[in-house]
């Protein structure tokens, strides 16, 4: 798969650094992998659920989210938001 949009992942890390570690595990992986739909993607991240047309990845432990448009036949990822688990919590991200 193809990520867009590394240097929103740089920016997050640059604020709660913590998370760099697991972005970037989840970075190497997207961009490791293929998957052909959701389905096949929850083999590898387990714990992504499918809200409102997004993925919604858990990093860090649950800690923080990670927000991305999929699309598998073009086999490219949108990272549209990362959030801390409270910012994700208030919803704002679904507008």
């Amino acid at each position: 798969m193809h990520v867009i949009a590394k240097p929103a992942l740089i920016a997050f890390w640059t604020i709660y650094p913590d998370a760099e570690r697991p972005l970037q595990v989840w970075y190497q992986t997207m961009e490791r992998e293929t998957f052909s739909d959701f389905n096949e993607l929850r083999k590898t991240f387990a714990s992504a659920d499918y809200v409102d047309g997004l993925t919604v990845f858990n990093i860090g432990g649950n800690k923080y989210r990670l927000i991305a448009s999929i699309h598998y036949n073009r086999r490219k990822v949108y990272v549209r938001n990362v959030l801390t688990h409270t910012e994700y919590g208030r919803g704002n991200w679904k507008r």
